[in-house]
């Protein structure tokens, strides 16, 4: 029975659910589980994934589906919602199904941008657990990240304070590392503009060792990054180890592995392998595994939930962040290539309002009431922002998946509306769904789920964008070019520089291309809503993942570290003193 979202909060509807919510014995009985395949941590549990990944590997995989979504605007997509939505609706059509998304980062839980669990009848619960740190695995990373600058700038202070024999008789041999090529910086998973440039060290020579510094968002880290993309433990210990911390002074990389903590990092992030088992709000099974943030990270929940979760469901259903244009492509021509799977559908989700507004609809001003362009009939702003979800469905049949447009109903969309974009993606060769999950859970979704399993019976032509022996300037060419939509590249001196090191080290001719760039636009322009044209994409620095393999070209004015709003939601977080209950946090 789906819950009166019109006058229930997301809070209150999650608060209803959870009282009937399975708990961790109910679900290993439902999921057909070992009784040490189950971690339990309170009301939720991790899942002990080499245990039931090793029982379950000769099964055949179920159906891969991830959801990806336009261009973002201020209206919202509802993405997440979708995801939710639609394992509801495969299960109202008794369907074997779940998922696996990404844990939400407090920094934009704390901010503006509020939980990451949906909306509506269309909700991941427990709200709380998830919005506030779930069973610990950003923690983890921000630990074991940490622990590396710790190694780091100890061994500098003390190769600055003693000989070499000094060094000796304390078993460390001089790294000689260059203070002015220092790659990482600390990690803390809120926005705090504050910390994106600091100085460390001040004081005596017993304080450490003075110089610049910079923290990022913790789950922009390598080590999230790593989290998204291993397929074991085994695999996670080995690429903990090729992090480069820094460059000595003869332009050699000098690695966690050489600092000698690469163990101690492992034995941080040793539970954080495992996906914490959650439900939508119609108790359909969805894992929450790796980090959010598409635009400055690999966006992608992990090839381990998906492992899993293909051999566990018969429909599996993920998702990537923000649009096809960076979500989708890092999915495509990244995990699908680590992970070695294949899409058989992807959901690009989208709104009429968001249409409207990449149809050049006047801008939204939060607090203020929205135009009416956004609440009245508009066939001709949404006829024009139709123009950007059907770039994002090029996106996805460049991959060879099969696309399935979601059109996210809202009470003020009108009938026309609604048959002018069906009509547009069904002439684009697409299909299309309309869902009303926010506002009727799966008996809302049911269209979305028949056209999904419709979808599902055509075999993929999969393939990838650009080999792994295409040169690395030419592959951020390719994706500017075929994905964004640029008439080209340009790159700072600086950033050449480092591109021509990359694709003169023969080690790295097997990273993948991990662009960096705004997720408000096709372009590196943040107020270019629609498909821009006549542009180039500007390149300004590019960050090496030597752990995750990853080279990552920095595009336009972004930043690792997010900065924090004058109106942010913890203004309004507490905690009721009588029950313990966390309130004001959705």
């Amino acid at each position: 029975m789906a819950y009166d979202a019109t006058k229930l909060a997301d809070w209150q509807i999650a608060e209803e659910a959870e009282k009937n919510m399975p708990t961790p014995e109910e679900w290993r009985e439902r999921l057909g589980l070992e009784k040490d395949e189950i971690i339990p941590y309170g009301r939720i549990c991790k899942l002990d994934f080499m245990k039931i990944y090793q029982r379950l590997k000769d099964r055949p995989n179920g159906k891969y589906i991830d959801v990806t979504a336009i261009t973002p605007t201020p209206l919202g997509e509802g993405k997440t919602t979708t995801t939710m939505g639609l394992l509801e609706g495969l299960g109202k059509r008794g369907q074997n199904v779940g998922g696996c998304i990404r844990q939400p980062s407090g920094g934009p839980t704390m901010n503006i941008k509020g939980t990451a669990a949906g909306g509506g009848n269309a909700l991941l619960i427990p709200m709380t657990e998830f919005s506030l740190g779930l069973t610990g695995d950003i923690d983890s990373i921000t630990n074991a990240h940490n622990l590396a600058m710790v190694a780091l700038t100890a061994r500098m202070q003390h190769e600055a304070n003693y000989d070499d024999a000094e060094l000796a008789k304390r078993n460390l041999k001089r790294l000689d590392i260059d203070p002015k090529r220092v790659e990482m910086g600390w990690a803390i998973d809120f926005c705090a503009q504050a910390l994106r440039n600091i100085v460390i060290g001040l004081g005596g020579k017993m304080d450490g060792f003075m110089m610049p510094s910079k923290f990022q968002i913790t789950v922009s880290s390598e080590l999230m990054a790593i989290l998204a993309i291993v397929r074991d433990l085994k695999d996670l210990r080995e690429r903990l180890g090729k992090i480069i911390v820094a460059f000595d002074k003869k332009g050699n990389p000098v690695t966690t592995a050489d600092l000698e903590v690469d163990g101690a990092m492992c034995a941080w992030m040793r539970n954080a392998i495992n996906p914490t088992l959650m439900c939508t709000v119609e108790y359909q099974p969805c894992m929450v595994h790796a980090g959010p943030f598409a635009n400055i990270a690999v966006g992608q929940s992990s090839i381990i939930g998906d492992y899993l979760g293909l051999k566990m469901f018969d429909y599996h259903v993920t998702e990537s962040g923000f649009a096809a244009d960076i979500g989708y492509e890092k999915f495509w021509n990244v995990k699908c290539r680590l992970s070695g799977l294949v899409p058989d559908v992807a959901v690009v989700v989208a709104t009429i309002r968001a249409l409207k507004m990449h149809g050049g609809g006047p801008k939204v001003v939060p607090g203020r009431p929205l135009p009416e362009e956004y609440t009245k009939e508009n066939l001709g702003l949404v006829e024009k922002g139709v123009e950007n979800l059907l770039h994002h469905v090029g996106i996805v049949k460049k991959s060879g998946a099969n696309p399935v447009v979601c059109i996210n109903a809202f009470h003020t969309d009108t009938k026309d509306e609604i048959a002018l974009v069906r009509r547009m993606v069904e002439q684009a060769g697409a299909r299309c769904a309309v869902s009303e999950h926010w506002l009727k859970g799966g008996d809302g979704a049911l269209e979305l789920a028949d056209v999904v399993m419709d979808a599902c019976k055509d075999k993929p032509n999969f393939k990838f964008l650009y080999p792994l022996e295409m040169p690395f300037r030419q592959r951020v060419e390719v994706i500017a070019k075929e994905v964004y939509g640029a008439d080209g590249v340009s790159w700072t001196p600086e950033a050449e520089a480092k591109a021509k090191w990359v694709e003169s080290n023969p080690e790295m001719q097997d990273f993948a291309t991990m662009m960096v760039k705004t997720h408000l636009s096709l372009s590196h322009n943040p107020d270019l809503k629609g498909v821009p044209k006549g542009w180039v994409l500007p390149v300004r620095d590019v960050l090496i993942f030597a752990g995750a393999k990853f080279v990552c070209p920095v595009t336009g004015a972004i930043s690792l570290m997010p900065g924090t709003s004058s109106d942010p939601a913890f203004r309004r977080v507490d905690v009721d003193v009588n029950t313990g209950k966390v309130t004001g946090l959705f």
